[in-house]
């Protein structure tokens, strides 16, 4: 990895559980507290309903997708109530990885890319913005979401997606994603990838620049 971080250019960034901790499982549990027990499939997380998945795909409006979400309760919810209960696994930003990424800044093009949804984007970013006083946007060169490039990762167009509006190279570019399978599709489409598992923190990563 470090030969690999003296040559690339650029560094695209996973969100949820990368730069922004995320705990899925409050969702899951505030979705319970409402009346809908049936959010992740059976052996781990992952979205059961298919409205999830559209959501990301920015195949539904907001209004949409909560009336979606609505015909999966047994009584009646509100879009506010909805709203919170979705948002609910969107923690906060570690203000020691905004800083990293402002040193990174002098020596990447970095860019992000995220599998999420239009309310979630507008959640982070003004919980990003009422911390520190400034744009998610200006850490990167560009940000990507699944929901407005209608693909999500891992599909292998995800990627090509976006080395391809951004004008970049796959060998000159590094991926970092928390998720196994979101890295593969990086690699099939020729970039660099690192799976942070935990065993490494973006700050060790990077020390080894």
């Amino acid at each position: 990895m470090e030969k690999i971080l003296r040559e690339v250019k650029n560094i695209v960034f996973d969100l949820g559980g990368v730069l922004l901790d995320i705990d899925p499982e409050r969702t899951v549990q505030a979705f319970e507290v409402l009346g809908l027990t049936n959010v992740i499939k059976p052996g781990g997380w992952g979205y059961k309903q298919p409205v999830f998945l559209q959501m990301e795909e920015g195949k539904l409006s907001d209004d949409e997708f909560r009336n979606g979400v609505r015909e999966l309760f047994p009584a009646p919810v509100s879009d506010a109530e909805i709203d919170q209960a979705w948002c609910a696994m969107l923690i906060d930003f570690p203000a020691d990885r905004v800083a990293l990424l402002r040193q990174l800044q002098s020596k990447y093009n970095l860019y992000l890319f995220s599998n999420t949804n239009n309310i979630h984007v507008n959640y982070f970013h003004q919980l990003f913005h009422q911390k520190f006083g400034f744009s998610l946007s200006d850490l990167f060169v560009k940000d990507y979401y699944s929901n407005e490039i209608n693909s999500r990762k891992p599909a292998l167009e995800s990627f090509q997606f976006v080395l391809n509006d951004a004008g970049l190279k796959p060998h000159e570019t590094l991926f970092i994603d928390d998720s196994k399978e979101n890295v593969a599709g990086a690699e099939q489409a020729g970039m660099h990838a690192f799976h942070l598992n935990g065993a490494t923190t973006l700050h060790q990563l990077f020390s080894l620049a």
